[in-house]
């Protein structure tokens, strides 16, 4: 099996299992205890939440959360006021935005250009001084765009609004703006482990609670943390941060190479989606019109590639990040994403994508 779907997650690092073994087997102390094993947990908690601060901004506190649905779900309704978002964003967003809105609160759904990026005029005469909070991805999960977020900082802290940057697809790997006043960011998408996401709080900003409980987390999050799992995160953070610039050369590699090998934007069809510029490369969004994606991926079962974001999957509508860019429906559908990274080797990559073009091209004849 070749695995190219690195959006949807990540190969588990051997150093972030390592980190988490010993509170698998034998360490079982809750960390909110406070006797001598229970401390000993928490000092691995800490650990870990020192490390994955490290990639975010200064001046902030991370509280852990289970994932990144619950941190945007935290930063969205626990605070006030109009919202600005953008039409690409996650779905973990825009439904939590729309729910927001269904009970009262203003919202403003931003268009995109059709490379994928907030036209920052628009988004200028859309953030006024009665917005509350401004959303936006820092990479779009399904087309890899990078969004100018520390532009739209600058907006938001212009008219007093809090900005809130979902950095899923980009923590550990680029920058996260100093601007950004509230971060979340996943585990299992940096090579940690599944079930752990973090919430990034710039001092001073404190969201209503989204879970209430004990209080375990200092800025109102309740739930007994999971040391395994924070410690998990914390060794993929360090990772992330130690391989970073070798890990992003190594996906340029691949994406000029991925390029190269299906010509893409040339005679063979295939088309790119979103800048292809302004993008993190280890992410590759290609559409051939008429391409049965259904049937190439049954084609290709040995290949693990994707039709959009795993979120989703089987919903059976084309994917919304592809119709805001202006692509038709049967466009959308006739996209597929290929996602790679550090555990990719440039030969299984050109001979996947030699099968997947191969595979397509049949398709193509057969019409």
């Amino acid at each position: 099996m070749t695995y190219l779907d690195y959006q949807a997650t990540t190969p588990l690092a051997p150093q972030a299992l390592a980190a988490m073994l010993p509170w698998l087997e034998a360490q079982h102390a809750n960390p909110h205890s406070a006797h001598a094993p229970g401390r000993a947990a928490r000092a691995a908690v800490e650990v870990g939440r020192e490390s994955i601060a490290a990639l975010m901004p200064p001046g902030g506190t991370v509280a852990f959360t289970s994932g990144a649905t619950e941190a945007l779900n935290w930063a969205i309704k626990g605070t006030q006021g109009p919202i600005v978002t953008l039409a690409t964003e996650h779905a973990a967003v825009l439904d939590t935005v729309a729910a927001e809105a269904r009970m009262g609160r203003d919202l403003t759904v931003l268009p995109v250009k059709p490379d994928g990026l907030v036209d920052l005029h628009v988004a200028e005469r859309a953030i006024v001084p009665e917005t509350g909070l401004v959303a936006a991805m820092l990479v779009n999960n399904e087309i890899g765009v990078i969004q100018p977020v520390a532009a739209l900082a600058e907006l938001a802290h212009r008219a007093g609004a809090l900005m809130l940057c979902d950095a899923v697809q980009g923590y550990g790997r680029i920058d996260v703006p100093d601007g950004c006043d509230m971060v979340a960011a996943s585990a299992h998408k940096l090579h940690g482990p599944k079930g752990i996401g973090a919430l990034w709080l710039r001092d001073g900003v404190m969201p209503a609670p989204l879970l209430h409980g004990g209080g375990q987390e200092a800025p109102g999050r309740s739930g007994t943390l999971s040391p395994a799992l924070c410690a998990g995160f914390g060794a993929a953070a360090r990772l992330a941060a130690a391989s970073r610039a070798g890990d992003m050369a190594h996906v340029a590699t691949l994406f000029y190479a991925a390029c190269d090998a299906l010509e893409v934007g040339g005679k063979g069809g295939w088309q790119l989606n979103g800048s292809p510029t302004d993008r993190y490369p280890g992410n590759l969004n290609l559409r051939l019109d008429g391409l049965d994606v259904a049937r190439l991926m049954s084609e290709c079962r040995d290949i693990a590639f994707s039709a959009g974001s795993a979120c989703a999957s089987g919903s059976g509508r084309p994917s919304h990040v592809l119709r805001a860019i202006g692509l038709t429906d049967a466009q959308a559908r006739s996209s597929i994403r290929i996602g790679f990274g550090r555990d990719t080797t440039r030969d299984a990559l050109l001979a996947a994508l030699d099968r997947i073009d191969r595979a397509a091209r049949t398709q193509r004849m057969a019409a």
